[in-house]
């Protein structure tokens, strides 16, 4: 299939089909007029590069953890779990200091609400 059938069938732009190839996520295969062709097994490849995505991996991590699904073996397997269990010990740090965040803020916006009761309240003159 070419490039734009595969991007209808995973609702996923031929830009970032483009993309996920210039990474090394995805492969095809070029026709003589340089046209891209896909299988039926990229449909599958992509929808895992999404879940991938919305889990918070980054493209580069991605291309760490494909060994396991192109070449599956405990080594790898063993490698995809310890570069997961890593990823998602960045994204609870992450978490955390966004938690931080968000209480400074919350302080910021009590300190502005009270300013502002204060030019409600008419000063005695």
């Amino acid at each position: 299939m070419r490039i734009g059938e595969l991007a209808a069938r995973t609702g996923v732009s031929v830009r970032s089909l483009r993309y996920y190839e210039e990474q090394g996520l995805l492969t095809s295969v070029r026709s003589a007029s340089g046209q891209r062709h896909y299988t039926e097994d990229d449909v599958e490849r992509v929808a895992f590069i999404q879940r991938l995505y919305a889990a918070g991996l980054s493209s580069r991590t991605i291309t760490e953890l494909l060994p396991c699904v192109d070449a599956p073996s405990e080594e790898h397997s063993d490698a995809a779990l310890e570069r997961m269990a890593q990823e998602r010990e960045r994204l609870s740090q992450h978490i955390t200091e966004l938690i931080r965040t968000r209480d400074a803020l919350d302080r910021v916006v009590a300190i502005a609400r009270a300013h502002r009761e204060t030019l409600r309240t008419p000063i005695a003159g």
